[in-house]
């Protein structure tokens, strides 16, 4: 996350930075499975679980969980696997033994009939 993502006090990150990347592995899903962009229409659930600062590095993935004739609801999950270290100096990062999640997310997506390609 870069300083431009930190919207808060002590730099901390708007939790719909963790949104857009969710929006950004749904896009990938669904051009992988239709062939096209689709359309994010709602989150069912959405956890924030713990802080994300600037200078953190996530990784977020999601799968499909469920196929309907045009509508897929995915799972998200975003992991901290770098974390800023401001305290030590301003440049200084420790990768993390084992990531931590930050931010669990589930929704739906729709390819219209029209727009699919496989």
């Amino acid at each position: 996350m870069s300083a431009h993502d930190a919207h808060y006090g002590g730099n901390l990150v708007d939790g719909a930075r963790m949104l857009a990347l969710f929006g950004d592995v749904a896009t990938e899903l669904l051009i992988r499975m239709d062939g096209d962009e689709g359309l994010f229409v709602a989150y069912d659930k959405v956890e924030f679980l713990a802080p994300v600062f600037a200078g953190d590095y996530i990784e977020a993935e999601g799968r499909i969980t469920t196929i309907g004739n045009t509508s897929r609801k995915m799972a998200f999950e975003a992991r901290k696997v770098i974390a800023a270290r401001p305290d030590v100096d301003e440049s200084a990062a420790d990768v993390l033994e084992a990531p931590l999640v930050v931010c669990r997310a589930s929704g739906t997506c729709v390819t219209p009939k029209d727009k699919k390609r496989r």
